[in-house]
């Protein structure tokens, strides 16, 4: 038989190929938020998914309130900028009454952060680096959810 132009002939068996596992695609879903961000210092994006992987229940990514202007209030002093954090946007915007959720999150919470977080009911964090204090990730381990330190599987 012959091929049309530009068509080439299909092998009976096609190679497997290797897929990205669901962390590896929440992890990039949760860097491309964090590219929303306004912050001039870090800019954090946040992805909660239900346990499944199956629904995207919510992102979020830290800057002003709606309708503020696109900008931190202080960016030079650390702890300052007075912008809504990553994951307590997203949490604002996730059904809550979903438990067993996972959250992705381009960094480590704050200690703020992390009380949201056990009481959202989520069931695990994963992070892809540290946040310049650990006390977030020991309020998340004391409430019960487990931590993973992606940065550990690059």
């Amino acid at each position: 038989m012959t091929l049309a132009p530009g068509m080439r002939e299909v092998p009976d068996e096609f190679p497997l190929r290797e897929r990205p596992s669901w962390d590896e695609i929440f992890a990039r879903v949760a860097r491309i938020v964090a590219e929303r961000s306004s912050c001039q210092r870090t800019q954090v994006g946040c992805v909660v998914v239900s346990r499944d992987y199956q629904r995207v229940l919510a992102f979020g990514y830290n800057g002003n309130y709606a309708g503020g202007p696109n900008q931190c209030d202080d960016p030079r002093t650390p702890g300052q900028c007075q912008c809504i954090h990553a994951e307590v946007n997203a949490l604002l915007k996730c059904d809550n009454s979903i438990k067993d959720k996972i959250i992705y999150t381009t960094h480590s919470p704050c200690v703020m952060c992390a009380k949201a977080i056990v009481n959202s009911g989520a069931s695990a964090v994963v992070y892809l680096e540290g946040y310049r204090s650990p006390e977030g990730i020991e309020i998340l381990r004391s409430g019960g959810i487990r931590c993973v330190d992606w940065s550990a599987n690059q």
